[in-house]
Parts: structure tokens; C-alpha cells; sequence
């Protein structure tokens, strides 16, 4: 790793192309179940199965991220805000999914809502996260693989 915090190309790539995956099925059974865009193909249960399944290996996958480069970030202070807004709304969905299939049934309504929404916001901030250099440049100790 050339910098503090940068996972290895291997693990970035199964971190990003896990939570596409995600976001791509949940989306997908979004409008076709809630929206009834398509719902014969997209509010299909093996669409939401499909979901499931890649939430488990997209959360397999950010545990995988969390115990070097939560940290890594925190002490670098760049990107504070998108990091711990994403921490937060993961945390949501986790709370949330589990409400959809575990929960009392007068919280499904709500539970719904709330995920979808939160799943939405989550992937925004999950795209500016990854795409975005922020402003704070890299110190010449970092860039050679010091901590400062």
C-alpha cells in the first residue's frame, strides 16, 4: 500500500463491485415492487433473494474494510463526514433488513420505507465516497507509507 488507508486493488474491488450489487438488486426490486415499474421481472422474489444475498457479502465485505481503514481514515481526517454517514446509514439497513424479516408486523410498513430510503442515501454517499478526492493533500510521510 503506497498510503494510509488504501485497501489493496483486490480488496477495492471486491468491496465496490459487492455493494453495486447491492444497491443494483435492491434498486431493481425498489421499482419493480414498490413503483410497479416492471414488476413481473423486477418485484420478483428471486430479485429480492438476489438482494439478500448480496447484502450478506457486501456486509462480509465492509468488515473486511472496517479494522484498517475506519482507522486509517479517522487519523487521516479526509473524508469524515461520507465515512461516517456511511457507518451510520449500514447500520440503519442492518437494523432495518432485519426488521423486514424478523420484526413485528406492525413495524413492516415503516421498516420498508426506511430502508429504501436509507439504501438510496447509502449509495449516494457510497458513490461520492469512492469517486471523489477530497481536498486535505496527502503529507510527503504518508505518500511514502509513514504515518505522520
Amino acid at each position: 500500500m503506497s498510503r494510509l488507508g488504501k485497501m489493496p486493488a483486490w480488496q477495492r474491488a471486491f468491496v465496490i463491485s459487492s455493494i453495486l450489487s447491492c444497491s443494483i438488486t435492491g434498486t431493481m426490486y425498489l421499482l419493480g415492487h414498490e413503483f410497479y415499474i416492471e414488476r413481473s421481472l423486477l418485484g420478483h422474489h428471486k430479485i429480492l433473494a438476489i438482494h439478500g444475498l448480496t447484502a450478506i457479502i457486501a456486509s462480509i465485505a465492509l468488515g473486511s474494510v472496517l479494522p484498517f481503514h475506519l482507522k486509517a481514515g479517522y487519523q487521516s481526517a479526509r473524508k469524515w463526514l461520507s465515512g461516517f454517514t456511511q457507518l451510520g446509514l449500514l447500520v440503519i439497513l442492518l437494523i432495518t433488513g432485519g426488521f423486514l424479516y424478523y420484526g413485528p408486523v406492525e413495524f413492516r410498513d415503516s421498516a420498508i420505507l426506511l430502508h429504501w430510503l436509507t439504501g438510496l442515501f447509502f449509495f449516494l454517499i457510497f458513490m461520492i465516497h469512492c469517486l471523489f478526492k477530497w481536498s486535505k493533500p496527502i503529507s510527503k510521510t504518508q505518500s511514502k507509507g509513514g504515518v505522520p
